[in-house]
């Protein structure tokens, strides 16, 4: 028997001069799940950031958006995760992933943490890369020495819209994930 997603993390940073940049596309998606099921963000300051209990009929899911910002994540999943019992293969972890091509997304259970900070910070904090992994693509700069710039900017207006689309789609693939239908997700959202 296959875990049930029980936690749902998205990543960003807080702030409203970070709202609309591309390391956010982990809150995007997070904010409009929280809208679908209806469940509503409050401060929990002893888990580090915004967190809603999703009544679900598999079971309540547990979202949260790290205020701690994207380098140290893995300080408010950790907190909530041994507060709930939640085990690390029960953990979505939803973020911008520079990658994949903006639009694109990939779903998958573990891997390495590409150099991501909110990643490498949450493997540190749960001991395991072993916890799913909601990968929304933003695309890459050319170079390494614009990936900073580039991830704390806003994206055109074209590229938000295809960021959008992809949360979209992602969500649509949400269903099959909470069923632990996880390779039929994949099949799904890595479609075109």
């Amino acid at each position: 028997m296959m875990s049930a997603i029980k936690l749902i993390v998205g990543l960003g940073n807080p702030g409203k001069e970070y709202e609309q940049t591309r390391h956010n596309a982990g809150f995007w998606f997070l904010d409009e799940l929280a809208w679908q099921w209806q469940a509503v963000f409050k401060e929990e300051k002893k888990f580090f950031g915004e967190v809603a209990r999703a009544a679900r009929s598999e079971g309540d899911v547990w979202l949260l958006k790290p205020t701690t910002f994207m380098n140290r994540s893995g300080q408010a999943v950790a907190a909530l995760a041994q507060f709930y019992k939640i085990k690390p293969e029960e953990i979505l972890v939803v973020h911008d992933e520079l990658d994949i091509a903006c639009g694109r997304i990939k779903f998958k259970l573990g891997g390495g943490n590409g150099g991501h900070n909110g990643l490498k910070d949450t493997q540190a904090r749960l001991g395991t890369p072993d916890f799913y992994r909601l990968r929304l693509g933003i695309g890459h700069p050319g170079e390494k020495a614009l990936v900073v710039g580039y991830v704390l900017n806003k994206p055109s207006a074209e590229d938000r819209q295809k960021i959008d689309d992809s949360i979209a789609k992602a969500l649509q693939g949400m269903p099959r994930v909470m069923a632990g239908e996880f390779e039929d997700a994949m099949r799904e959202m890595h479609s075109k």
